[in-house]
Order: C-alpha cells, then sequence, then structure tokens
C-alpha cells in the first residue's frame, strides 16, 4: 500500500513538473533570444527538457533520505529546488495571460503569439520570491508565545510552560545542525515541559542517530515527550524508537503519564500515528482519570474532533506544515495548508477543548516557505 500511494504520488508530481516546465520553456526561450543564441525556442525547450530530466532523477533519490555534503545542498540542492519553486509559481499566470492574449488576438483577427516576454517575467518574479523561500525564510525560526486558557486547570499548572517542536524532518534537505540550534532555542524559553509532535524524520534510516541526539538535548523539569508522525514510519521506525528511549526522552505510543504538582495532576498522552493505522485515541486514554486535564501529543490534527468527544484539554499536532505557502501576515486565512487540511495552523476550540497545530520546524516536498514561520512554540497553560 505504501509504495502504490508512493508511486501515485510520483506519478502526480511529475506530470505537474512536466506542465510547469512547458510553461518554463517560454521564459527560457526569452532568455536565449536576450542572450543571443540561435532558434532561441528550440534552445529554451531542450533547457526545459534537461532540467526536466533532472528533477526525475532527483525524485529517484528522495526515498529513503541520504545524506549530502554542504556543498551539495547550497550549490545544486537548493538552487534546483528555488528553480521548480519558481516555475511552479509562474505556471498559472503564464497560461492565464497566454489564453487571454489569445483570445483577444483571435477576436481583432490577428495569429496568436507566445507570450514569452511576460513568461520571462513572471518567471523572474517567482524565482526572486523562491529564493527568498529556499534561502530565508525557512531558516528563519521564530520563537511563538501563547496563552491557552483550559477550563479546569488545577491552579497548580496555571502558568506551566509548554515547548512544542514539531515536524523536525531533519535530513538531507534539513541538516541535523539545525535541529541542534532549535534544541538551543527551546531550551532558552526554560519550559516545564517539552512535546514533539511527530515527523522527525523525512525518510529510512540514516538519520535516526543524529535526531536522537537532537532530542536528547532537549531539557525541561517534568521531561521531554514524543509522539510518532507518518514519516516517521516511511522506513522502519521501531530504532528511532529505541534511540530516543535511550536519550532519556518518553515516546508515547497510544499511551500516557501522570505528571502531579502539589497534589494536582495533568495526564500527558500521545497517540500513534493515524497514516500507518497505527493510532488507538480510546486506548491511549485508557488509564487516565476523566477528572484530570489532559495533554494530547497528536501528529495529525484530524483527530480533534474525537478527541474533544473524549474530553481531552488540549491537543498538539503537527503534520499539515501550515501549507508551508501562504500569504504573508495572514497564514491562517489565505494558504496552501487550508486546502487540504480543517485544521491547518494555529489554535482551534471545540466546547472545553483547544488544539494547536504547530507550523513545523523543517519542509517535506520542496524545501520552501513563504509566509509561514517556523517556530518553537511556547505555550502557557493558564486556568479559566
Amino acid at each position: 500500500m505504501k509504495k502504490s500511494r508512493r508511486s501515485r504520488f510520483a506519478r502526480i508530481v511529475f506530470l505537474v513538473t512536466a506542465l510547469t516546465h512547458a510553461t518554463f520553456a517560454l521564459a527560457a526561450a526569452e532568455l536565449m533570444r536576450r542572450v543571443g543564441v540561435p532558434h532561441p525556442a528550440l534552445a529554451g525547450a531542450m533547457l526545459a527538457l534537461a532540467l526536466l530530466y533532472v528533477f526525475v532523477r532527483r525524485m529517484r533519490g528522495l526515498f529513503p533520505d541520504r545524506p549530502r555534503s554542504r556543498l551539495a545542498l547550497h550549490l545544486i540542492e537548493e538552487p534546483f529546488f528555488v528553480h521548480w519553486c519558481a516555475a511552479l509559481g509562474a505556471c498559472v499566470p503564464i497560461v492565464v495571460y497566454a489564453l487571454g492574449k489569445a483570445i483577444v488576438l483571435v477576436a481583432q483577427g490577428r495569429a496568436p503569439e507566445l507570450p514569452t516576454t511576460f513568461a520571462f517575467a513572471a518567471y523572474l518574479l517567482a524565482f526572486a520570491l523562491a529564493m527568498w523561500g529556499v534561502f530565508v525564510r525557512r531558516r528563519w525560526v521564530r520563537t511563538h508565545e501563547l496563552d491557552i486558557v483550559i477550563p479546569g486547570l488545577p491552579a497548580a499548572f496555571d502558568g506551566y510552560r509548554v515547548a512544542q517542536l514539531s515536524d523536525l524532518h531533519l535530513g538531507g534537505l534539513t541538516p541535523p545542525a539545525w535541529g541542534d540550534a532549535w534544541a538551543r532555542l527551546a531550551n532558552a524559553a526554560a519550559p516545564d515541559l517539552v512535546a514533539v509532535t511527530g515527523d522527525l524524520v523525512s525518510s529510512g534510516t540514516d538519520f535516526h542517530q543524529d535526531i536522537a541526539r537532537v532530542i536528547g538535548s532537549l531539557r525541561a523539569a517534568d521531561g521531554v515527550f514524543v509522539s510518532m508522525g507518518n514519516h516517521d514510519y516511511f522506513g522502519d521506525g521501531e530504532p528511532l524508537v529505541t534511540l530516543l528511549r535511550a536519550t532519556g526522552a518518553v515516546v508515547l505510543r497510544n499511551e500516557g503519564r501522570n505528571i502531579t504538582r502539589n497534589g494536582a495532576t495533568l495526564f500527558v498522552a500521545g497517540v500513534d500515528d493515524t497514516w500507518t493505522r497505527r493510532a488507538d485515541l480510546v486506548r491511549t486514554l485508557a488509564d487516565r482519570d476523566p477528572a484530570v486535564c489532559t495533554l494530547l501529543l497528536a501528529h495529525d490534527p484530524e483527530l480533534f474532533p474525537l478527541a474533544a468527544r473524549h474530553g481531552v484539554s488540549l491537543v498538539l499536532s503537527g503534520h499539515t506544515h501550515g501549507g508551508q505557502v501562504a500569504l504573508p501576515f495572514f497564514p491562517k486565512l489565505l494558504g496552501l495548508g487550508k486546502l487540504a487540511h480543517r485544521f491547518h495552523l494555529g489554535l482551534y476550540r471545540d466546547g472545553d477543548s483547544s488544539l494547536y497545530v504547530h507550523p513545523g520546524l523543517g519542509t517535506t516536498g520542496p524545501p520552501i516557505r513563504v509566509g509561514v514561520a517556523p517556530e518553537i512554540a511556547i505555550l502557557t497553560l493558564r486556568a479559566a
């Protein structure tokens, strides 16, 4: 089933890439014309086909994720994805303009023309935006502090600080050294508890040791709690669980733990991955006292309505990355994540239950972020 899903996904990505490179060929033709290359249309088409071939070769190396040198990352991988994202971003404007111009010219009795100049301008604009998203925005991590009111929260836990990290996706495109920096940011906030809500891996097992080192460097008064995400099983997830537990982290797989303060209790639970059908919320909550406030780590936010019906006080999720691309300053209002997920970013409420969807720290798919900042979330629990 995994291979079938991956194969279907690869075909879709290839078709999208082929379409975007068809429109990129128009921009490339204009570039060739400007630099004086003979037969610019042919030269532009050949460049587009060459880059499409590079992409196909690149796709074959995605599973499993392998280490890359810093030189390869900065001089080959990132520049290529800048181009890929620029071609994707310019595709729709080019198609719309080309169709509109063709209609106008035909209505005037004139022959349609290829909009190479417009295509070139659209690609350059998208290229500049992609440069920002690939080389700057995804590296620029913010610390986001937020108070969350929890009805029924004991006074002993009023002001309790939870540092949430999610979707690290450490690997070839997200170096483990970035994870070390994220851990230092989380530790600087001096949290009472650290919650890591899945997708520590991109795919495979090559980075398990590095991930365990990063998680092992996190510090909190009541410990580090981890739930698993779908990417953590894109390969064998069991070695990762073993390594994480060896660092002292509490990996919660359909189970929970009580945390006590001054005679009061907070139940911290974690549900396993939904994509691989390991999630079992009933089993996760089986050992809790229904009168106790519950903090649930659930990588997939789609579990929130069910968790709310079970009286869970606060669900911490990730998975969506906020879409990675959204309208700057208003990512929750308009972003790619909203097209695919009901709960895609930030805080949601359902009666006395709350959900916080973390935008993630790493990336999946193209390594780009525009309008959706990677963050360390510092969530302070407040009694109603």
